[in-house]
């Protein structure tokens, strides 16, 4: 199962193999209605549905013989679930989980620390869209490879959530990480506010999704960069983390970005410090691979579209001479195909361009340097997988 990557260069070139040959972002249910990432009851028939989160499947769900137990249709030997204990909640989670674990909560909920204060009315909707945006997070870090412990389970080396409003002072929140805990303000959930300070920050984008996917790469930082072999090599391709991030950061507000800033950075903010420029690369690589991941689970490809883009080399690698880089390769550049159509697509709706960003030849060096991290901790997670 964590081997995702291997999966998608097959399916890349041949993007159009059977439906058996992958994993899928759309299932059925045993009516025949297609089911999505979101789902937990089928419209067609009102089957109950549940998301196996350590098989990447969305299933239509029969009761099983024991009290609040369900079986899979896509699976009935794959024994019995129970279903997360947030479906009923605002959270409205659809994950299943182990009917005999030791937890209500699935893992995904399992990381939250603090959810909103659903005394105000407001946060029921906030808290449900952020869900939705945290379970699309942990199922890809799922798919990846990536080892995920909530900080209920290990304090120092676990991953939480505060989702929090304003405090008795009436000071807001500071969206970050810090030590595994990432905080967001639940007024991100809304769509007003979150487009204002879009445009205060000068951002070309701000969503939910990339705001988990940017902050858990400061949590992966930690876990797979600091103390480990990849430090020196980080600091060559980065820059060194022990320059003073409070007064990049005082400078980074003070001047902004370099004027230069495109030629080696994938945003603005990247310019900012080293630590920033993992995250906004690593935010980009999930953004890619779920993208990319995705299209062609719907037979989406720009393939046969002439739009001239001339292919990056492998010298272009972090790694040129690593055996796997010329799959990167057809990944990034089916990647630049692939937002090339769907920019001209959102275009053709009066809408901005999906993916605003130009990716140099020195950030495709640092995603493949991201990628070959998440590959080797992939296949670690594969090794425990088979002891287990």
């Amino acid at each position: 199962m964590h081997r995702f990557f291997e999966q998608l260069s097959s399916r890349i070139a041949a993007p159009f193999m059977g439906e058996g040959s992958r994993n899928s972002k759309v299932w059925h249910c045993r009516c025949g209605q297609s089911l999505f990432f979101r789902n937990s009851q089928c419209l067609a028939c009102s089957a109950a549905l549940g998301y196996q989160p350590l098989q990447s499947r969305l299933s239509s769900l029969q009761p099983g013989p024991q009290v609040e137990s369900w079986q899979l249709d896509a699976d009935p030997q794959a024994g019995l679930f129970r279903r997360c204990a947030n479906l009923d909640t605002p959270a409205a989670c659809n994950w299943l989980l182990p009917v005999h674990g030791p937890s209500a909560l699935c893992l995904a909920c399992r990381l939250n620390h603090t959810i909103p204060d659903l005394s105000i009315s407001e946060n029921h909707e906030r808290w449900r869209q952020v869900e939705i945006a945290k379970r699309r997070l942990v199922a890809q870090l799922i798919g990846l490879g990536l080892q995920i412990i909530p900080k209920t389970q290990d304090e120092d080396a676990g991953l939480a959530f505060d989702f929090v409003g304003i405090d008795l002072k009436g000071k807001p929140p500071t969206t970050g990480h810090s030590n595994g805990l990432i905080t967001l303000d639940i007024k991100e959930a809304d769509d007003a506010h979150r487009e204002q300070v879009r445009v205060q920050m000068h951002e070309p984008y701000r969503t939910l999704l990339g705001h988990f996917r940017h902050e858990v790469g400061h949590y992966y930082w930690d876990q797979l960069i600091a103390n480990s072999h990849w430090l020196e090599a980080f600091r060559s391709l980065f820059g060194d983390e022990r320059a003073s991030y409070a007064e990049a950061l005082e400078r980074h507000y003070q001047q902004g970005a370099p004027g230069d800033w495109q030629q080696s950075y994938v945003s603005a903010y990247a310019t900012m410090h080293p630590w920033e420029d993992w995250a906004e690369t690593w935010a980009h690589y999930l953004h890619m691979m779920d993208a990319v991941d995705t299209a062609l689970d719907f037979g989406m490809s720009a393939r046969e579209m002439d739009f001239d883009y001339q292919p990056f080399p492998l010298n272009t690698l972090y790694d040129p001479e690593h055996p796997g880089g010329t799959a990167f390769l057809s990944f990034v550049n089916a990647w630049i195909e692939l937002a090339g159509m769907l920019n001209e697509l959102s275009r053709s709706m009066g809408q901005a361009d999906f993916y605003p960003f130009v990716l140099p030849a020195p950030v495709i060096a640092k995603l493949h340097f991201i990628h070959l991290v998440i590959q080797q901790e992939g296949g670690r997670a594969d090794e425990v997988m088979k002891d287990h």
